[in-house]
């Protein structure tokens, strides 16, 4: 009898995901086909068209000086057309955005650093004209996330590399699309994940990579930041209103694309499942009621996200842009030989014989159940220090970005360009990073396990471990 319910309770629950197929329980379902198998929702993944080539290690030819185009010029936009200004072998040849005042700002930025003017495009369909250009090798987009795709797209159709704010897309279809028309096209499509080369976190890559915290097995990232005095800066408050009426993690990438390269994802690793829980919306309610006068909000008020790894690791994700508490990142590690935590307190757990000889000098010592001390932290940073901080960081600090991260993003892109080299983050990277924003929803509405598809379509194994090219 009881083996009878059961399975009459699984089919009833297998009908009912069905039926939401059609009727669609959340946003994030439209359009997309998927199966329950064993408890878990797993969306189908297309086959690669006859004629793509996978993009893992691709390398397009060397461009001395890269021309670029600028799509969106607000607050993230016009910090990096001032950055670009302190790179050598760049041309800035257009700049586009909804508002002039935008274009003016970044025309005296060029003016100010002694650069020709720029090419000034503004309207909401003036991107396509820059695209159509033949003397713009790449675009730069920093619109709101939910025009990041169509962009990127259409540079990518007209023959131009693409690097794209985050979250690179929104719904997994949108995922996908950039990972096909990029694998078409042979046109780079780099998400701008900053917090990978900030300096705690590449040279603690740096460290995990040569076995210092011996085989990783759980990893925690976080974006939680009070974004209260933010939230009106928006153009049209766009974010707001994305953050009104999505659930799930909508900006995973900042606290898990630093965990994802440094377990190695897609490269002898790749997610699984996830699944996702969420608190009810208290002060994101409070915020639709005061600011756009309505009484729902789809996103819960903190939200966790569990994944699981082909390597049997757990990665743990939270969202919180509502509570007043302080930035977190988290960048957590935890290996068996080791420990690495970022925030809120910045340090490592070291054991005996993981650090490479000549790190410790006389008279320091490791306390495998505690913290390294500032000294020791100190001599194990510097002794880890990845080649692209060595070679930039002191530029990078003085130019600034979110402390120095953002310029040290945008020399390795332009650097891998310039030299023919294939770039730190792939099209998979910005699909695999971005795609927890749809799965997360879909977990949340049907309270279920969801599959992460393998946007590499089986190549995950080519490539062993991340590498970040130099000539």
């Amino acid at each position: 009898m009881k083996r009878n319910f059961t399975f009459v309770a699984s089919l009833a629950l297998v009908i009912s995901f069905v039926m939401q197929s059609c009727c669609c329980g959340g946003d994030v379902v439209v359009g997309e086909s998927y199966k329950v198998e064993n408890g878990m929702l797993i969306f189908d993944e297309p086959a690669r068209v006859a004629g793509q080539e996978s993009m893992l290690g691709f390398a397009a030819e060397p461009i001395p000086v890269v021309r670029v185009g600028f799509v969106g010029i607000g607050m993230r936009g016009s910090a990096a057309v001032e950055r670009f200004t302190h790179l050598e072998g760049v041309e800035v040849k257009g700049l586009c955005d909804l508002e002039q005042s935008n274009v003016d700002k970044c025309q005296k930025y060029l003016s100010d650093a002694g650069l020709a003017a720029a090419e000034s495009y503004v309207g909401p369909e003036e991107y396509k004209k820059l695209c159509e250009r033949d003397d713009v090798d790449l675009i730069y987009i920093a619109t709101p996330c939910t025009q990041h795709v169509s962009v990127a797209l259409y540079a990518m159709e007209h023959g131009k590399h693409v690097a794209v704010e985050v979250p690179a897309a929104i719904t997994l279809a949108e995922c996908w699309q950039l990972v096909d028309t990029s694998e078409r096209t042979r046109r780079h499509c780099m998400m701008l994940e900053n917090c990978i080369y900030d300096f705690f976190e590449l040279t603690t890559m740096n460290m995990a990579h040569q076995g210092v915290f011996g085989e990783i097995v759980h990893a925690e990232g976080a974006y939680i930041h009070n974004l209260e005095p933010y939230w009106d800066g928006s153009h049209n408050n766009w974010r707001l209103k994305f953050n009104q009426s999505h659930r799930g993690d909508l900006y995973p990438s900042h606290g898990f694309g630093p965990i994802c390269m440094a377990l190695n994802m897609h490269r002898g690793n790749k997610m699984n499942y996830l699944v996702s829980m969420d608190t009810k919306s208290v002060n994101g309610l409070a915020l639709a009621k005061e600011k756009m006068g309505l009484s729902e909000f789809k996103n819960g008020d903190h939200t966790i996200t569990m994944i699981k790894t082909e390597l049997g690791q757990s990665i743990e994700l939270h969202y919180d842009v509502y509570s007043p508490r302080p930035y977190d990142r988290r960048y957590q590690l935890t290996g068996t030989k080791g420990f690495a935590n970022k925030y809120p307190i910045s340090g490592y757990t070291f054991t005996e014989g993981q650090l490479k000889d000549g790190v410790l000098k006389e008279g320091m010592q490791i306390n495998p159940h505690d913290f390294a001390s500032q000294d020791v932290m100190a001599a194990a940073m510097d002794a880890y220090k990845h080649p692209i901080h060595q070679e930039i960081e002191e530029k990078a600090k003085q130019v600034g970005g979110h402390g120095g991260m953002d310029f040290v993003m945008d020399y390795r892109l332009i650097y891998c360009l310039q030299n023919g080299l294939p770039l730190d983050q792939d099209v998979y990277d910005a699909a695999e990073w971005s795609c927890v924003i749809s799965l997360s929803d879909a977990s949340l509405e049907h309270k279920m396990p969801v599959a992460v598809p393998d946007f590499t379509r089986g190549d995950w194994k080519k490539l062993q471990g991340v590498t970040f090219h130099s000539k």
